[in-house]
């Protein structure tokens, strides 16, 4: 089967984040990608200029549009803007998605510049993670949705693993890429279960969507197999795609991964 994935999230004029990002892990890894566009975003390599967020009740027509005529395998949601988007959001998706849903609560961009409205982090917590198979969130994610401090080491991500699934999600994928060390530690817990996933750490400044790339991997993955399983493979995509990484020439600030490290020769 070819999996028909859908991706709610904003824009990247440069290819490396966003719904851009998206597309281009769908694609290489088998899927058939769709879009429905939260917000058109300003941004390089270097850092986020500006974004607009499109009106809620459009971004609910898309996704209606998407749902009238397609066979729908599995949801990713990323930059949501705004609370209004959080809402409408969920109100289409609480009616109509029969699929797995994965949310990567995208609030900064990696330059530091905000992504959603302070105000609007209690309507995601509230309204969005109840609906999902699984979240994605990076240190300080994870603080912003406990209204706490980040954790700083690998013992305090475990501590920090079951009040984020009690936010409402199956399963919670928590990053570890903000902490120091040889390796790259990501927990996922779900199930009465942690599973640590350990690569080696790429050094490269070619980091740019990262995030975007691993919640759209998952979800080109999990119409074929289980959620444990969907990460593993995506967390052995990424790393390869983080390697690959220094092979591609786009910008000046941090780069993009390789979405097509395993393709272009």
């Amino acid at each position: 089967m070819i999996a028909n994935v859908l991706s709610i999230a904003g824009t990247d004029p440069t290819g490396g984040a966003g719904i851009q990002a998206d597309l281009k892990t769908f694609s290489a890894l088998g899927a058939y990608g769709m879009s429905a566009i939260t917000a058109a975003v300003a941004q390089n390599t270097q850092g986020v200029r500006s974004f607009v967020a499109l009106e809620p009740n459009f971004i609910a027509d898309q996704i209606d549009a998407v749902f009238d005529d397609v066979r729908v395998d599995a949801v990713k949601i990323g930059m949501v803007a705004n609370a209004g988007i959080a809402v409408a959001i969920a109100d289409r998706l609480s009616g109509r998605a029969q699929c797995p849903i994965v949310l990567d609560p995208v609030m900064v961009a990696k330059s530091g510049d905000r992504l959603l409205a302070p105000d609007a982090v209690t309507v995601l917590r509230d309204t969005l993670i109840p609906l999902c198979t699984l979240i994605t969130p990076n240190l300080p994610e994870a603080g912003d949705l406990l209204q706490q401090s980040e954790p700083k080491s690998t013992q305090e991500m475990r501590l920090a693993l079951e009040p984020l699934q009690a936010l409402g999600a199956d399963w919670v994928l928590l990053k570890g890429g903000h902490l120091d060390g040889q390796n790259s530690i990501d927990l996922l817990h779900g199930k009465g279960r942690t599973c640590v996933l350990e690569a080696p750490r790429i050094v490269t400044r070619n980091t740019h969507g990262t995030g975007c790339t691993l919640s759209a991997a998952i979800i080109a993955l999990l119409p074929l197999m289980d959620v444990p399983t969907a990460v593993r493979e995506t967390k052995d995509y990424l790393t390869a795609a983080l390697a690959a990484a220094d092979s591609l020439e786009v910008g000046d600030g941090h780069g993009p991964v390789h979405h097509f490290h395993a393709i272009w020769n």
